[in-house]
């Protein structure tokens, strides 16, 4: 049987799919309890219960929510472009999956663990504003199309801040590749040398997943809910479960970059690799929420000069002074 599986086409073919539903399961289902957590957690700051309703503790409000989106109709706009407005929320929730196809769990465990795994993690988050710009444009709508534009110009700024932190992160470990990059960590986690590129690097996430306090295309007062607005029903369920999932992936990337993967603090209990992996995701998970209970909306003014003018010479800077710290000490690994 295991020939069948590494020697043939098919083999290879229903192991990769298996392998796919074994990581898209739980994460389908860590979205669905995100967005309880998240309401809890927001419940909490403001001194309140939450969802308790539904199930005990209130732990089957998703499937709820997830059946009441289900039965509701999906209403297009008389004006819309149908095929492409129903294609955008379909495409951000596609790639938001895809992304999770050369993250390492544990050791050797990625479906994909290639050799450029950073580039193609780069690429697909670079894609995701497409899906926005398409909702914008295709709801045919003032407050819609704006609320892309914004989304589009926010994520494409705070992508070149972040690119230079990749830049940096793998100047440090000569290898494009993410399991490399968490062996590298072994020693001392990332966030510890490159403490200032970690920060620029989880702010720039909730930027690019347009959290709190950058929801700035979702801002309620002055476009209604951004480039969604003309959604409904599942089709506004996937920009959601995207979103969320986005969220999740972010967490994935800093866990990688910065906090040693699945390796434990200090090497404690180094069998445990994936619950220290999904501990490390759920601990920026939590500041995600935290911020969004916590903090006031960036003005858009405010969110640029932030990104181009503090985070952009920031981690250029950063990325100069490690690229001459590891010359000048003979640290810098051979690529």
């Amino acid at each position: 049987m295991a020939d069948f599986f590494y020697n043939t086409a098919v083999g290879i073919v229903i192991l990769t799919f298996l392998q796919a539903l074994a990581l898209l399961v739980p994460l389908l289902i860590g979205v669905a309890y995100l967005t309880l957590a998240e309401r809890k957690v927001l419940a909490a700051i403001q001194i309140r219960k939450g969802p308790n309703v539904v199930g005990p503790f209130g732990l089957l409000q998703p499937f709820a929510d997830a059946l009441k989106m289900l039965m509701k109709e999906t209403i297009i706009p008389s004006g819309a472009n149908r095929i492409l407005f129903l294609l955008a929320p379909m495409l951000t929730f596609m790639l938001a999956m895809l992304a999770w196809a050369v993250i390492p769990v544990n050791d050797g465990w990625a479906i994909a663990d290639i050799n450029v795994g950073i580039l193609y993690l780069f690429a697909i988050s670079s894609l995701g504003v497409y899906g926005i710009i398409i909702a914008g444009w295709a709801s045919n709508s003032k407050y819609a199309f704006l609320g892309a534009l914004r989304s589009a110009a926010q994520m494409v700024s705070y992508e070149v801040s972040m690119g230079f932190v990749l830049v940096t992160v793998l100047l440090c470990v000569g290898s494009l590749n993410l399991t490399d990059v968490v062996r590298a960590q072994q020693t001392v986690w990332f966030c510890i040398p490159l403490f200032p590129m970690f920060i620029v690097f989880f702010i720039s996430t909730l930027a690019e997943t347009n959290r709190s306090p950058f929801d700035i295309p979702e801002g309620e007062s002055e476009i209604v809910a951004g480039f969604f607005v003309e959604y409904s029903a599942m089709a506004f369920a996937l920009f959601f479960l995207g979103e969320y999932a986005n969220m999740i992936l972010m967490s994935g990337m800093t866990t990688i970059l910065f906090l040693g993967g699945w390796l434990g603090p200090f090497g404690i209990l180094p069998q445990l690799g994936v619950l220290w992996f999904v501990l490390k995701i759920c601990l920026c998970l939590f500041f995600f929420l935290w911020i969004r209970g916590t903090m006031p909306r960036y003005r858009y003014d405010q969110l640029m000069r932030l990104g181009w003018k503090v985070f952009l010479p920031l981690s250029l800077g950063w990325l100069v002074l490690t690229a001459g710290a590891l010359m000048a000490f003979g640290w810098l690994p051979n690529v």
